[in-house]
């Protein structure tokens, strides 16, 4: 089985729910969110870890295999002594997706791939070195996409940023970039806290697409839908992509021109992609 087959790749929205509340896991998984994020993180205090890892464990064969494939691990950090356990605990219910925070070189990603050969990753970016670690983390084995964890990266970094983050647009950049050099899927833009406002969520979703993101992490199920519509595929782009696709169809793969555009392999990639999110494909 190929790791990256897999729907997560194409995911506009990612939900946290903490591992310790599997009262809300059936909950988040029918609110609408494309995945679901079993969080064993930052939402579980210290002494509750185990105790998060024995709930998810009891949950899961209550769970389909649709909502199995939507499902998202996030462990521990490398190093931490809780982090083994976790991969664990994802090689025990061959979790699809592991999500690993405060990602910082190859050898961690490609060591958790050996333990997990049937799972997808997402190395998440929260710290000075991941960032400056961007390109091996994004080529190392198995990884579908990055993610930003950009609170914990404002903290490492010790800026404070406007509500914009104005401040982080460069490392977002950076990410985009990287993920896109790797040939991997866009990237998954980090939380808005506010869970409230919805202006700022729509704005900040709106921007992370502008920037090249394709995902978003929510941290609310209120935070979803707007989230998803922001990364909707306009009528006009799913038009122009089935004009793309039919293009190369009938020059059976051959560089074409449409509209006085060049049409080679990315855009017809991208093309794909943007079809198989707005569910047309």
């Amino acid at each position: 089985m190929n790791p990256l087959d897999t729907p997560l790749g194409f995911s506009s929205n990612f939900l946290f729910v903490p591992g310790t509340r599997p009262e809300r896991f059936a909950k988040a998984l029918d609110s609408g969110a494309d995945a679901v994020i079993l969080d064993l993180e930052d939402a579980v205090p210290e002494d509750e870890k185990e105790h998060a890892r024995s709930a998810i464990r009891a949950a899961w064969p209550q769970f389909t295999a649709e909502q199995k494939k939507r499902l998202v691990l996030r462990s521990n950090s490398p190093g931490t002594k809780f982090y083994v356990a976790d991969l664990i605990l994802a090689q025990e219910l061959n979790i699809a997706c592991l999500l690993i925070p405060k990602s910082e070189s190859l050898d961690q990603i490609n060591g958790a791939a050996q333990i997990l050969p049937n799972t997808a990753i997402v190395p998440m970016i929260e710290t000075a070195i991941g960032l400056d670690k961007l390109k091996e983390l994004a080529n190392s084995n198995q990884v579908l996409r990055l993610a930003l964890g950009n609170i914990d990266l404002q903290a490492d970094l010790g800026m404070v940023c406007d509500p914009q983050e104005t401040e982080l647009q460069v490392a977002r950049y950076q990410i985009v970039l990287a993920s896109r050099l790797a040939q991997i899927a866009p990237p998954i833009d980090g939380v808005t806290p506010s869970t409230d406002d919805i202006e700022r969520i729509q704005a900040d979703a709106q921007r992370a697409k502008r920037l090249g993101f394709g995902a978003k992490l929510c941290i609310h199920p209120k935070q979803v839908a707007p989230v998803k519509t922001a990364f909707m595929p306009s009528e006009e782009e799913v038009s122009w992509a089935k004009r793309v696709i039919e293009a190369d169809q009938a020059s059976k793969g051959g560089a074409i021109k449409l509209d006085g555009r060049m049409i080679d392999r990315p855009v017809v990639l991208l093309a794909q992609r943007t079809l198989a999110i707005a569910g047309k494909h």
